[in-house]
């Protein structure tokens, strides 16, 4: 299917795509390609899995319409091989009862879905806490799998926890800026001098920094906690 959508991905893309894992976490740098294999993979599902329903969840409206397109137009190059039911601008429902739908991040517009059988999950690290807390349970009964994916945005949030925490079961896949083929080192030189240090190791090199507002760093505050020191009374 690839050949014919013209992509030719890069190692860490094709391993994703060929995953059998149930919960996948792609912390990847800007222009890496992260949304394009997410979509492949959305429409895979759609056209191979007859009943799929999938969901795309992004932080807002547009950027979750934004993947549903690639969706769309990927499926639109294959010369649409299953005809369509009916395709609007954020959902397409396929002859075979596949149904792809776009969603903002919004647990008041989200929780009427159940058995869902890939569950999209657009710059997660953005995503609010409480909209994971909603949307998982709709994998409960179906089984579904899980594909979060994001640049880093701060020490905080469900993402980040997830990505550092290894008592929780993620097949996790990091991409940097120098894993990328397509992303030449003249301009991640150029984006390095006009970003600074801080914001191109979180845009580019996949760095968990801390928040600009914060007054103690993530460490500092976790020692803080520390149930091996002796208490004071």
């Amino acid at each position: 299917m690839m050949e014919n959508l013209g992509f030719d991905p890069d190692p860490w893309q094709r391993s994703v795509l060929r995953s059998t894992a149930d919960r996948l976490l792609l912390l990847c740098c800007r222009q890496s390609g992260k949304s394009t294999t997410t979509a492949v993979l959305a429409l895979n599902t759609a056209l191979f899995h007859a009943g799929s329903l999938i969901l795309l969840f992004s932080p807002s409206l547009r950027q979750s319409g934004e993947l549903f397109r690639k969706v769309v137009g990927f499926y639109s190059d294959l010369g649409k091989p299953i005809p369509p039911q009916r395709e609007t601008a954020l959902s397409l429902s396929l002859s075979n009862g596949s149904r792809v739908v776009s969603l903002p991040a919004s647990p008041d517009t989200i929780r009427g879905y159940s058995a869902v059988d890939l569950l999209v999950i657009d710059e997660a690290a953005m995503v609010p806490d409480e909209m994971f807390v909603a949307v998982t349970p709709m994998l409960a009964v179906s089984r579904g799998r899980l594909v979060c994916l994001s640049t880093p945005l701060g020490k905080r949030g469900f993402f980040f926890e997830s990505w550092n925490d290894p008592d929780v079961d993620w097949d996790r896949v990091k991409v940097t800026a120098e894993d990328c083929p397509r992303i030449a080192p003249e301009f991640l030189e150029e984006q390095k001098k006009s970003l600074g240090e801080r914001w191109f190791r979180q845009e580019y090199l996949c760095s968990f920094e801390e928040t600009i507002d914060q007054i103690f760093s993530t460490e500092s505050v976790l020692a803080a906690f520390d149930s091996h020191e002796d208490p004071l009374f």
